[in-house]
């Protein structure tokens, strides 16, 4: 797995836009930051950061749920007139029923990346929402037809909300999953090899995964025929598909957000950036699970 690159072949840095809202979740924001502003391209070399971000917020000052005020780069108009730079957009959680019911950003700033990649579908791009983040990208359609997870109390409100959007848009159903990260457009990430792939969480010797699913992806079930024909069927697809689309990424409890953002980490630098990034926070990367896409 490689870094995104320019025309010459040589690492991008990878330009990443977190949303802020009134009283959102500080951990939600300030744990992937500390993950993504300590990798990069080269390991050895410390001018080689791989990620640069960016704050969009309602006003100069957004304060979190805890008290901590971060600084907004941007507005939300200006971010929505930007926003085909950015190749990451991090929604956090927080008061996200109060956004819901009010209608209020970053939910226009949701849809309309989702509108920027339906333009141009050959770029690669990632959301990544952590913890109650979720729910507002269930809120707007995001989440039909993947799987997803939140934090543990709120899986049932998850579940609500990707019913009515299904309901509301005639569209496929979510599968809501008890996983520390659940990541979605597997395309760059599975290999011809899911059994040796770092990034698929390690089941136990009974066989049973690390996590419990609240639903079960369909990858984990039938006879181990069925899965390999499955498996080789996915591989062949997934050749055929043009590089680029959607990635989306959605996580439990805070402290997943760390887990995901490692994942992050992993997919668009390295495997090697990644470890290291743990190694230096003292952070021990517990692995969430990859949903092949055509399996949801």
């Amino acid at each position: 797995m490689s870094a995104i690159a320019d025309e010459n072949g040589s690492p991008e840095t990878i330009k990443v836009l977190f949303v802020l809202y009134p009283d959102f979740e500080a951990l939600d924001v300030v744990g992937p930051l500390e993950v993504l502003s300590r990798a990069q391209h080269n390991t050895k070399d410390t001018a080689t950061k791989a990620f640069e971000c960016s704050f969009v917020g309602n006003a100069a000052a957004m304060k979190s749920a805890q008290g901590a005020t971060l600084k907004a780069d941007m507005d939300y108009e200006d971010a929505t007139e930007d926003i085909e730079e950015y190749d990451v957009l991090v929604v956090p959680g927080g008061l996200t029923n109060e956004i819901i019911q009010s209608k209020a950003e970053p939910l226009a700033l949701i849809k309309k990346w989702v509108d920027v990649q339906e333009k141009n579908p050959a770029k690669e791009r990632t959301i990544l929402a952590v913890s109650t983040g979720s729910l507002l990208l269930a809120e707007q359609g995001l989440l039909e037809g993947l799987a997803a997870t939140t934090h543990p109390d709120y899986y049932t409100r998850l579940e609500t909300l990707c019913q009515n959007a299904s309901t509301r848009d005639l569209s496929e159903r979510t599968d809501v999953m008890e996983e520390r990260y659940v990541v979605n457009n597997a395309r760059f990430d599975l290999g011809e090899n899911p059994d040796e792939n770092p990034y698929i969480v390690r089941k136990r010797p009974d066989g049973v995964a690390a996590g419990h699913a609240r639903r079960k992806s369909i990858a984990r079930k039938g006879s181990n025929a069925w899965k390999e024909s499955r498996r080789r069927e996915s591989i062949a697809r997934r050749a055929s598909m043009p590089l680029g689309g959607m990635r989306v990424i959605t996580t439990g409890g805070v402290t997943a957000g760390l887990d995901a953002s490692l994942y992050l980490v992993a997919s668009l630098v390295s495997h090697e950036s990644a470890e290291e990034v743990a190694r230096v926070m003292q952070y021990t990367w517990i692995k969430g699970v990859t949903v092949d896409a055509i399996d949801v």
